[in-house]
């Protein structure tokens, strides 16, 4: 009898179910790549006194993550339709543990940048992946019960990061921050070659290489010139030049896909008006959501002078904030819609940030610790329910592609974040340090710079929130609308769903939309080898 079979008959039942198995994968795969994202600035200041530069030298380490993995994400929806989603996923984990591991052992400056390329080419594939997995096994009613669970370990991840980095960077060293991956990664390989099932789209999708080259090439240029803008002023060539290459390779690779029967990214699928408004609100709505998490600490750092640990447990409280609005969540998607939820999330961090802005040198840990949970709470009603708005109308076909897109626009809208911070920061300042970057050495911003930023970032949420309430609202009384047959205004109506196509929750229609009732759709199940 074969090994896996014999496995699987030892093995308790709940591990043989996928529809258990995935959603573990998933916050595995989320869970370490978020805690790498966030733990790896901590060491920064030991990585320059162990090679000897400033902080300034230090920017190939962390830009070319974020260059890498946007490189990397239009090629992932291909890979998830072209092959085993089992097999990319664990390959996928396996080089991001083999790279973190590298990253730790590296003897040099140029040995680090080239093992956390690998990280960040292996990182791009990983988060789509994942979440294709999880919107192919579940329909839309489960993937928003389902949220409530997986959110914790995601909004644990960053709140945990910044104490744990700090704690092992003053015990054992930078590299400890890389080498913690090593049995995370691991522990999720074994996992998943044990119990994670065969998943295939059983579709042959064809290689758009020319459209894979020109997305990777458009987005690594795009992603450079939002990282490094910060630091090296955006007027250089250095970074005006990738920015005007990138846009220019963006235009081209959208003529050639819109062109294309079977492109690397089906851009088609933001003619879905309701997807395009997701994407849009999911986009804007990142800059005041992120970009308060970036601002914080500075202010806590350089304003009023206090330690990096002192800094990550004020921020901490954020993640109870989401953590107990999710458990609401929930429940109220199903009875008011996305709209009123995520919108009214956005109006709510608005508020928060004029909180913020009220700061001085003077306001005490204990005040800042209660706006970041008020922060949190707001934001616990925008991330995962824009997620699951966004595929709301896509058909369950389109997951894959659904995916990747989303995962871009995030990728953007988390790079813009801090631009944004850092140019409200220096607005008329008048500092003149390195090329207006915050962190760089100089003077730091004033007081007044700070709530100019936090001003700039509830303006920012603000006009998210408004134009998020268009996202949906709940069913008046006495609507009568078929199963697959919703009705578009008050006369007209659209055609009946396919089967297994996404589709609202029973009482909610995006924008001015009649209601819909879900059709429902298969989980797509392991196949037995």
């Amino acid at each position: 009898m074969p090994v896996r079979d014999t496995l699987s008959r030892r093995t308790p039942a709940p591990l043989r179910n996928q529809r258990v198995i995935v959603p573990v994968m998933s916050v595995f795969t989320v869970f370490i790549v978020i805690v790498d994202g966030s733990i790896t600035t901590v060491a920064l200041p030991s990585l320059a006194r162990q090679f000897h530069l400033s902080p300034a030298g230090l920017d190939g380490v962390v830009v070319v993550y974020p260059v890498c993995l946007g490189m990397v994400i239009p090629a992932s929806a291909w890979l998830l339709e072209r092959y085993d989603a089992r097999r990319v996923l664990l390959t996928g984990l396996a080089l991001f543990t083999l790279a973190s591991g590298l990253c730790g052992a590296a003897a040099n400056l140029p040995e680090l940048v080239a093992f956390r390329a690998l990280q960040g080419l292996s990182a791009g594939a990983l988060m789509p992946v994942s979440q294709g997995l999880v919107f192919r096994t579940f329909t839309h009613h489960e993937q928003i019960r389902l949220s409530r669970i997986t959110i914790i370990p995601q909004q644990l991840a960053p709140a945990i990061a910044p104490l744990l980095g700090g704690s092992l960077v003053v015990s054992f060293g930078w590299r400890w921050v890389f080498y913690v991956n090593v049995p995370v990664g691991l522990a999720a390989v074994v996992f998943g070659l044990l119990f994670l099932g065969e998943h295939r789209d059983h579709r042959a999708a064809r290689l758009d290489l020319a459209g894979l080259l020109l997305s990777a090439a458009a987005m690594g240029a795009l992603m450079y010139g939002v990282c490094a803008g910060p630091d090296h002023g955006w007027a250089t060539p250095g970074v005006l030049l990738p920015l005007v290459a990138g846009a220019a390779l963006l235009g081209i690779a959208v003529r050639h896909q819109l062109r294309t029967d079977q492109p690397a990214l089906r851009l088609r699928l933001f003619t879905d008006r309701f997807f395009r408004k997701a994407c849009l609100v999911s986009l804007v709505g990142l800059i005041p959501t992120m970009g308060t998490m970036f601002l914080v600490p500075l202010f806590l750092q350089q304003a009023q002078g206090r330690d990096a640990f002192a800094s990550g447990s004020a921020t901490f409280t954020e993640a109870f904030g989401v953590l107990l609005t999710m458990q609401l969540v929930g429940v109220l998607y199903q009875r008011v819609g996305p709209g009123p939820i995520i919108g009214g999330g956005l109006l709510g961090v608005a508020g928060v940030e004029l909180l913020f802005a009220t700061c001085d040198l003077h306001t005490g840990l204990g005040t800042l610790r209660l706006y970041m949970f008020l922060l949190g709470v707001m934001m616990g009603a925008f991330f995962i329910p824009v997620t699951l708005a966004s595929l709301t109308t896509v058909d369950r076909a389109d997951s894959a592609q659904a995916a990747t897109l989303g995962t871009v626009v995030r990728q953007f809208g988390m790079a813009l974040a801090p631009t944004v911070v850092t140019a409200a920061l220096v607005l008329g300042s008048g500092h003149g340090h390195d090329h207006g970057h915050p962190a760089a050495a100089g003077p730091s911003p004033s007081v007044a710079g700070y709530h100019r930023a936090f001003l700039v970032l509830a303006g920012t949420a603000l006009l998210a929130g408004l134009y998020a309430f268009s996202l949906g609202r709940r069913r008046r009384s006495g609507s009568t609308a078929e199963p697959g047959a919703p009705r578009l205004g008050p006369h007209r109506r659209v055609p009946r769903q396919r089967s297994g196509q996404g589709a609202l929750p029973p009482g909610f229609e995006p924008g001015t939309t009649g209601t819909a009732a879900p059709t429902g759709g298969g989980v797509l199940r392991a196949r037995p080898k």
